[in-house]
């Protein structure tokens, strides 16, 4: 059950998240290569693109409210619950054991887990570190027929077993097919479907406005489909649950279990994933916005983890007295008070005391603005950055890099994307490179393998094998696997974030 605080002085006191159980990391079977799923498009305020397996084309429900004050306008939630309920599903996980901590509670900062009670890892929902778990419940939402349902991570982190129930009585099992601890979203894929499943479509959470009527439906404690509603309460919330926060406030009714549940507006659409709660608190919750799933949902679903944009920077919010001090006239932006050695930043000039004031077409107002413009970019893609410097304003073309994991993260690794031969043959597994300028990029390396011989190891990325250049692991796989038995070939190499090639070689076994 999820501990509650009686004390309601500081936010930060009461923040507890909603799982029934806390689990761990799910990884994929090595040598495993992913099935074939469909492609979303999921634009904001636009129609999901799928047909049935006869070709037929299927649409999302959506429900179309009259005009307030018109001939009958709305005057009961009933046929907007009954348009989008069928979308709306239970998922329930089991696992061997939990960690001591999981999804977005790791890596508190001390204060805050004083805050909530927990000394040496002890597990904030009252249990201590390690002890086991057998079942836990949330609830998700599906965003295609095939059976594309997405959910908290916090659901699904560390599930030996995924199953999720239809609002009409139907279940099958899951497969998570991507997570992100740092936002808390998890995306995984009904098996087995056979036709069409009924589905929902994202909508614009950047279009609510403060006071909007929203509802919830979840799976709470258990009870299956249930209904609250409300209004948006506030938005761009920071509850110190991870390094991305933006989250909605609702007062709509959000409890245990309805964790991964979506929040509607009046069209149907969904404009937020309940996530959190407040201890001790009535009509205080939060929801991941609409805008940001989006955005993770395609590296989601081609390699399971998200990659992230970095600049390497240590920033803080402008304030009016760091603006008279630094003698400018700028009223909102990111103070950068450290440069990374050797990170982007200092490669493309950046300094300390520089005050960042957009990135791109992304307006910055704040610390937390410049961290989330730049997560939501393409490492390797290049970017202006408009800045005061000395009072005189600027612009910066920067080449991002790709995020490092933090201390107190949980290590993504992306879905193998390496063919079984090669895996078997060379002790050596691949994905695409993740920091956007092309090549395979080496995930694992077996002991005592032909790889591990030849000084391969995790990061590095290939670029060229034999005579051919590679830009992919289709690529890549096709050279290793079609060398000749006994022969050597040779590798050019690159560590992301280090100048230069490096060269090995690798001997080919007999088969």
């Amino acid at each position: 059950m999820v501990r509650t605080l009686p004390s309601r002085r500081h936010l930060a006191r009461a923040l507890t998240l909603m799982p029934l159980v806390a689990l761990g990391a799910c990884k994929p079977a090595a040598d495993v290569a992913p099935p074939s799923r469909p492609t979303l498009s999921l634009k904001s305020g636009s129609t999901p693109t799928a047909t049935t397996p006869s070709g037929a084309k299927v649409e999302p429900a959506v429900y179309s409210a009259p005009t307030p004050g018109s001939p009958g306008a709305l005057m009961s939630l009933a046929p907007l619950v009954d348009t989008v309920k069928g979308a709306v599903v239970n998922v329930e996980v089991q696992a061997r054991a939990r960690p001591a901590m999981g999804g977005m509670m790791q890596g508190l900062p001390p204060g805050l887990a004083e805050r909530f009670g927990m000394q040496g890892g002890q597990n904030p929902f009252g249990e201590g570190g390690g002890a086991p778990a057998k079942q836990g419940l949330g609830s998700g939402f599906i965003v295609d027929p095939s059976g594309l349902v997405i959910t908290n991570n916090h659901v699904v982190e560390g599930a030996d077993t995924v199953r999720v129930k239809l609002e009409d009585g139907r279940a099958f099992d899951a497969e998570v097919l991507g997570r992100d601890s740092l936002t808390d979203v998890a995306l995984i894929q009904l098996k087995g479907v056979s036709g069409k499943l009924p589905f929902v479509k994202l909508g614009d959470s950047d279009g609510l406005r403060v006071g909007d009527p929203v509802m919830a439906i979840g799976n709470p404690f258990g009870l299956a489909s249930s209904v609250s509603a409300g209004i948006l309460s506030a938005r761009a919330r920071d509850i110190h649950a991870g390094p991305y926060d933006d989250f909605l406030q609702t007062d709509a009714a959000i409890n245990p279990g309805n964790s991964g549940g979506p929040l509607f507006n009046m069209k149907g659409e969904v404009v937020g994933m309940n996530t959190a709660i407040i201890g001790g608190a009535t009509g205080i919750g939060f929801a991941v916005p609409a805008n940001l799933i989006q955005a993770l949902l395609p590296q989601l679903q081609e390699t399971g983890v998200v990659r992230r944009g970095w600049v390497g920077l240590a920033v803080q919010d402008l304030t009016p007295e760091l603006a008279r001090a630094l003698r400018v006239d700028a009223a909102k932006g990111a103070v950068v008070a450290g440069v990374s050695a050797g990170g982007p930043g200092e490669k493309a000039g950046l300094r300390e005391e520089d005050i960042i004031t957009s990135v791109g077409e992304r307006a910055v107002d704040s610390a937390g603005a410049l961290t989330r413009a730049v997560a939501l970019l393409k490492p390797g893609s290049e970017v202006k950055v408009s800045l005061v410097r000395g009072g005189k304003a600027m612009e910066v073309p920067v080449k991002l890099g790709t995020r490092p994991t933090q201390r107190g993260e949980e290590e993504m690794t992306p879905r193998d994307a390496t063919p079984a031969p090669l895996s078997k043959r060379l002790g050596l597994r691949l994905s695409e490179a993740q920091d956007g300028s092309g090549g395979a990029q080496v995930v694992a390396v077996e002991s005592g393998s032909a790889a591990e011989r030849a000084g391969l190891m995790p990061g590095m990325v290939l670029t060229q094998v034999g005579d051919q250049k590679v830009s992919g692991v289709a690529e890549a796989a096709q050279a290793l696997t079609s060398a000749e038995p006994g022969s050597a070939l040779l590798l050019r190499a690159r560590v992301p974030g280090q100048d230069g090639a490096l060269l090995r070689a690798i001997e080919v076994p007999q088969r």
